[in-house]
C-alpha cells in the first residue's frame, strides 16, 4: 500500500455506503457497497491468504479509492447499481446484453387503437403486453391476431379520414379490417374485437377455443360453409398461438424467473418470463467478469443492472433459483423501483419451484452447449494452428497467416488476392487484392513475385506465416522475394492443390497431413478463401473489359473516355441507347467523338438541325 491508501483506510467511516477503486490511470476498476465501509474496504488490504484470484488481481492495481456515505443498505445498493451502469468497471460483474425486448402496446383511451410493437415501456396510460423475447415471433403472433380479428393496421388519423369521407382500403374488402376510417364499425364493436385479441395475446384462449368450435359447427349445420371455413381458420390460428405460449401453466401468475450458473470462465443468467400463467419467452444473459464468482453474486449483480433500466416492467413476482447475498436490501430496492409490492423469493416446492428448476436446467444446458461450441471452434482455429506449427516445424504458433493466389483468363486481367486469418479465423478487414502491373501474360510466377514484393514492402504488420497456392516453383519465388527483402525469418510454405500436400523450404519431401486432420482443413479453408477472393476480383475486371472491348475500335475513344462512358452508362446497351446529346455531355467527350460512338452503334450519321 502507498501512504495515501494507508491514511484513507485509517479514516474510513463506520457507516453504510459505496466505494470506488481506481487504478494508476484514474479509471474506476471496481464499485462495491458495504453495510460498514470501514470493515469492508479494509478487508481488501489485509492478509491476502483468503482472497480469490480475482480480488488479488484487482488489489494489485488499486492506487486510490473513494467512498460515498448513505443512510441505509438499500440506498447503497441503488447507488452501486447506478455507478456500475455509469463506469462499467473491469472487475465488476457486468451484464453484456442490455437489449430491450419487444412489447405489444395498445392505447385503450383511443376510440380505434392499433396494436403496436414497441421496445420501451412508458408511463403513458397505455396497455403493455410482454415482454416477448424473439422479434420474429412477435410479428408472427401479431399476424395471427390480424387474421382472427379485423383490427386496423394503418397509422392514419381516423377522424381526418372520416371527415374527408375517404373510402376504405383493400384490407376492408378482403375482411382484414373493419374500416373504422369510413364509420363502418362502432367504438363498442371495435373494442369488443380488441378485448378478445388482448385475451389471446395474454394467453387466455381457454374460453375462445370452445366458443369458436361451437360457432363453426353452427355455421356448418346451417350450410353457411364460407363462414364455417373462416371460423375453422381462426380456430387453427388460436390453437397455434396457444401452443406457442403453453409450457408450464400457473394460474394467472405474472413473474420473472431467474437462475444463474457458472461453467469454467463463462457465467450466465437464464430467465423465464411468465405472464398470466403462460411462459411467453426465455432469454439467456451472458455475464462478464474477471475471475471466479458465486452464482448468488452473479444473480444479484444481474438483477441490479437489469431492473436498474428505466423502461423495464417489474412483475408482481420475481422468482430466484438461488438466494442473493443481500436479499432483504435487494427486495426493498426492487420494490422501490417498481413502486408497488413485489414478491421476491426462492421457492422450495410446488410449481414455482419447477419454474426456477426449469430456468437452472436451461442455463446449465446452454452453458455446456456454448462450451462445446467454443472447444470445437478452438480446435478448428487456434488448436489447428498449434498442430500445424508442429507439422511445419515452427518455433512459435503463428497468429497472422497470409495466403496468396492468382487469377487470370488466357493471360488477361491478371489479379492476385491476399487473405488473412488471425488466430485461425478470417480477418476480412485485412484482406487485400492486387491488379498485376507487369505484363505477366498468364505467368503465375511473375504475378506471385510482384504481389509478394508489393505486399511485403508495405508498412503493414508482417505475417507469422505465408501460404502460397501452388507447388515448388511458387515456393521458390516466395523464398527469393523474402531473401531480397531481408525477411527470410518469416516462415513460408506452398500448398499443392492437386495432392493437398505442403512444400517447405530446404525440404525435399513434402509434408502430407491426414485427410481428416484439423490443420489440413484449416489450410484448405485459407487457400479456398484466397481463391474465392481472387476469382471475384477477376470477374469484376473481366466484366469491365467486356465493355471496353467493343469501344476499342472507335477512333478518338481512349482509356479515359472509355472509363467516363462506363461510369456514366454502366453497360454497352445503355451506351447504344443513348442519343448524341447524351454522349456529348459525358465528361471529356467532344462532339466529333460523340458522333463516332453514335455512328459505331447505329452505322449512320444522325440528322443535325
Amino acid at each position: 500500500m502507498n501512504t495515501l491508501l494507508e491514511d484513507k483506510i485509517a479514516l474510513l467511516p463506520e457507516k453504510p455506503g459505496v466505494y470506488k477503486m481506481y487504478d494508476e490511470t484514474g479509471t474506476v476498476i471496481y464499485v462495491g457497497k458495504a453495510k460498514i465501509l470501514k470493515n469492508r474496504v479494509r478487508q481488501y488490504f489485509r492478509s491476502h491468504r483468503n482472497h480469490s484470484p480475482k480480488v488479488l488481481a484487482m488489489v494489485s492495481h488499486i492506487v486510490d479509492f473513494e467512498t460515498i456515505e448513505v443512510h441505509s443498505e438499500v440506498e447503497a445498493l441503488s447507488l452501486e447499481s447506478n455507478l456500475i451502469k455509469e463506469f462499467q468497471p473491469k472487475y465488476n460483474i457486468l451484464l453484456k446484453d442490455d437489449k430491450h425486448f419487444p412489447y405489444f402496446r395498445i392505447d385503450l383511451k383511443q376510440d380505434f387503437p392499433r396494436i403496436e410493437i414497441v421496445r420501451r415501456v412508458k408511463q403513458d396510460g397505455a396497455l403493455y403486453l410482454g415482454p416477448y423475447i424473439v422479434g420474429p415471433s412477435v410479428q408472427e403472433e401479431l399476424k395471427l391476431v390480424y387474421d382472427l380479428y379485423p383490427l386496423r393496421h394503418c397509422k392514419k388519423s381516423i377522424s381526418k379520414m372520416q371527415s374527408r369521407g375517404e373510402r376504405p382500403c383493400l384490407l376492408y374488402h378482403i375482411g382484414k379490417c373493419c374500416a373504422p376510417c369510413s364509420g363502418a364499425v362502432s367504438r363498442e364493436q371495435y373494442h369488443a374485437y380488441l378485448d378478445e385479441a388482448i385475451q389471446l395475446l395474454n394467453g387466455k384462449s381457454g374460453d375462445l377455443i370452445p366458443f369458436l368450435t361451437a360457432k363453426m359447427q353452427e355455421a356448418s349445420e346451417s350450410l353457411n360453409f364460407e363462414r364455417a371455413a373462416m371460423l375453422r381458420d381462426k380456430l387453427k390460428a388460436t390453437m397455434a398461438l396457444q401452443e406457442k405460449q403453453a409450457a408450464i401453466s400457473v394460474s394467472d401468475l405474472c413473474a420473472d424467473v431467474f437462475a444463474s450458473a457458472i461453467l469454467n470462465d463463462a457465467q450466465m443468467v437464464f430467465s423465464l418470463f411468465v405472464r398470466n400463467g403462460k411462459v411467453i419467452g426465455t432469454h439467456a444473459f451472458p455475464m462478464e467478469t474477471e475471475g471466479d464468482n458465486d452464482p448468488g453474486d452473479v444473480l444479484q449483480s444481474f438483477l441490479l443492472q437489469y431492473y436498474g433500466q428505466d423502461d423495464i416492467e417489474i412483475p408482481p413476482y420475481v422468482l430466484l433459483h438461488d438466494p442473493c447475498p443481500d436479499m432483504d436490501a435487494l427486495i426493498d430496492w426492487i420494490q422501490s423501483r417498481s413502486k408497488r409490492k413485489v414478491y421476491v423469493s426462492v421457492p422450495q416446492r410446488g410449481v414455482k419451484h419447477q419454474l426456477t428448476d426449469m430456468a437452472m436446467q436451461n442455463c446449465l444446458a446452454l452453458l455446456q452447449k456454448n462450451e462445446e461450441i467454443r472447444i470445437r471452434s478452438w480446435e478448428r482455429g487456434e488448436g489447428a494452428l498449434a498442430e500445424l506449427a508442429g507439422h511445419l516445424g515452427l518455433d512459435e504458433i503463428p497468429s497472422r497467416v497470409e495466403c496468396f493466389d492468382n487469377s487470370h483468363l488466357m493471360g488477361t486481367n491478371t489479379v492476385s488476392s491476399m487473405v488473412v486469418f488471425t488466430d485461425g479465423k478470417p480477418d476480412k478487414a485485412a484482406y487485400r487484392r492486387f491488379r498485376i502491373r507487369t505484363e505477366a501474360n498468364g505467368d503465375d510466377l511473375l504475378a506471385m513475385q510482384e504481389v509478394l514484393t508489393r505486399r511485403l514492402s508495405k508498412d503493414d504488420p508482417l505475417p507469422d506465416l505465408i501460404v502460397l497456392d501452388g507447388g515448388k516453383t511458387q515456393l521458390k519465388v516466395g523464398i527469393d522475394v523474402l531473401k531480397e527483402l531481408n525477411l527470410s525469418h518469416i516462415p513460408i510454405c506452398a500448398l499443392a492443390e492437386s495432392d493437398e500436400i505442403i512444400y517447405l523450404p530446404d525440404q525435399e519431401e513434402p509434408v502430407v497431413l491426414p485427410r481428416s486432420s484439423a490443420p489440413l482443413h484449416l489450410i484448405e479453408r485459407l487457400r479456398d478463401e484466397a481463391h474465392r477472393f481472387a476469382i471475384t476480383y477477376h470477374r469484376s475486371l473481366r466484366s469491365k473489359s467486356a465493355l471496353y472491348s467493343s469501344l476499342d475500335t472507335i477512333e478518338g475513344v481512349g482509356d479515359k473516355r472509355k472509363r467516363a462512358l462506363f461510369d456514366r452508362f454502366l453497360t454497352v446497351e445503355a451506351i447504344k441507347a443513348a442519343d448524341l446529346s447524351e454522349l456529348a455531355a459525358v465528361k471529356g467527350m467532344t462532339m466529333p467523338t460523340a458522333k463516332a460512338v453514335y455512328n459505331y452503334f447505329h452505322k449512320e450519321e444522325p440528322a443535325v438541325d
